[in-house]
């Protein structure tokens, strides 16, 4: 494992913890004497005047869509290093992981739409329990400490990485508006100006950063989700095209920004979105149908979809198991991918954003149960599972 993957895992190791402490955080503050402060804080306008340009958004919907956009830049950033020298570099590499994210998307979304099939609204969900956020399935990994194989390690996060680049296209097929014809021509005099840079060799990170919030501003404004701008950013911004990374764009920008969106971002995007009111909350309102879908997909289908699916790649001989991985191993880490949390809090806040916000409360429980059942549940088999092969 090289020192690269390391540094990473160990950085969403520990923020997967914080992200545990502003779940609990935003619990106690929705259910306390905090609750209007904590819902004072979320609604707080913000607003940019320059010139003729203006945005005003309450600090939630900043959140979501200027801090996520952070997140998305990085997540391109590592999609980009992967498949050019990482990961996802080979055909051999991404074949095991890419077959078991498929199945870890499609059976959690048909379970959704099996509970919800009648509700147009809820319907709009049916992503929600597709994803899966590596910050705390790696933390929970990072508990059975030295024991757990490496090729476990890199198998859930190939998993993740291509899990990401679906819930990309998902958001930008299913979660943008009606489209601006003005804000999509900037967008796209933005992009040319990229374009231009990286065919000039431009190196500066600054430059890039630029231009690319100017192309938040024509993406946020054109009707396609703003996340998205950093996602397009992020594969502008040269690698280089070698393995030798020392003087790389794309790596001193994915380092700066990585810790930023592990021990801030991150936390702060759980905060403001994870605050579910246990008022008159009972065990039958877990049994709704929004709630039980998003529960049952995360805990259930995801299991199901990601084992399933590659056993019956490695029995068909597509793939095979990665060195030092078992079946327990696999098992443990398709429990572990029912963690969505992060993922399907910023999904569910699209889906029901308008015109389904009576579902706002049903769908975060969901997820909480779901991914709570995942940790414990993928903790407990992957902890028996290490424990036999050492």
């Amino acid at each position: 494992m090289t020192d690269a993957i390391k540094k990473f895992l160990q950085l969403e190791t520990a923020s997967g913890i914080l992200l545990v402490g502003a779940l609990i955080l935003a619990m106690v503050a929705e259910n306390s004497f905090f609750k209007p402060t904590y819902d004072l804080f979320l609604e707080t306008p913000v607003e940019l005047r320059i010139g003729a340009l203006y945005l005003a958004k309450p600090l939630l919907l900043w959140i979501n869509d200027a801090l996520m956009a952070l997140f998305f830049l990085l997540v391109g950033l590592e999609l980009k290093r992967e498949i050019l020298v990482g990961q996802l570099s080979s055909p051999s590499q991404i074949a095991l992981p890419a077959i078991a994210a498929l199945g870890g998307i499609v059976i959690p979304s048909l379970i959704y739409i099996f509970f919800n099939q009648d509700d147009p609204i809820a319907m709009k969900g049916w992503a929600i329990p597709a994803a899966t956020d590596i910050a705390f399935a790696l933390g929970v990994l990072a508990l059975l400490g030295s024991r757990v194989p490496s090729s476990l390690k890199l198998f859930l996060l190939a998993l993740a990485i291509i899990d990401d680049i679906a819930a990309i296209i998902i958001i930008a097929v299913f979660y943008s508006g009606d489209l601006s014809t003005s804000s999509l021509i900037v967008a796209g005099g933005a992009l040319m100006v990229l374009a231009f840079l990286n065919i000039r060799n431009t190196t500066s990170i600054a430059t890039y950063l630029i231009v690319g919030i100017v192309l938040w501003i024509a993406v946020l404004k054109s009707g396609v989700h703003a996340t998205l701008a950093g996602i397009v950013l992020a594969f502008f911004i040269p690698l280089r095209g070698s393995k030798s990374t020392e003087n790389s764009p794309l790596i001193r920008l994915e380092h700066d920004l990585h810790p930023s969106v592990a021990f801030i971002i991150l936390p702060v995007f759980a905060f403001a979105n994870a605050g579910i009111s246990l008022t008159g909350l009972s065990f039958s309102s877990l049994l709704e149908p929004v709630p039980l879908g998003i529960a049952a997909g995360l805990f259930i289908g995801k299991q199901v979809g990601i084992f399933g699916s590659v056993w019956a790649a490695v029995k068909l001989g597509v793939a095979r198991l990665p060195e030092g991985m078992g079946w327990m191993h696999l098992y443990g880490v398709s429990v572990l991918c029912g963690i969505g949390f992060t993922m399907s809090l910023f999904i569910s806040s699209l889906a029901f954003e308008q015109g389904g916000m009576a579902y706002a409360s049903n769908d975060r429980l969901g997820i909480l149960i779901g991914s709570i059942l995942a940790a414990v549940v993928g903790y407990i088999v992957l902890y028996f599972a290490t424990r036999r092969t050492n």
